[in-house]
């Protein structure tokens, strides 16, 4: 389990991440609904958001305590 500060620097990255998750989630619904597609950029957008997805479950796995089996 992580020491203090580095969970304090852990939770903030776990924010940015979302906010930059929740900021990709936007973007990608203005291009979807854009009545000429770059399906290029959308694919990009989606597969950075999925990557962001990952990173914050990660992170959050680091904040749970090992439970012994």
């Amino acid at each position: 389990m992580p020491e203090g500060t580095e969970i304090d620097a852990i939770v903030a990255r776990i924010a940015e991440l979302k906010l930059e998750h929740r900021d990709l989630n936007d973007v990608i619904d203005r291009l979807a609904a854009a009545p000429i597609l770059d399906q290029l950029q959308l694919q990009r957008l989606k597969k950075r958001k999925l990557l962001v997805k990952d990173q914050i479950a990660m992170l959050e796995r680091q904040l749970t305590p090992d439970i012994p089996a």
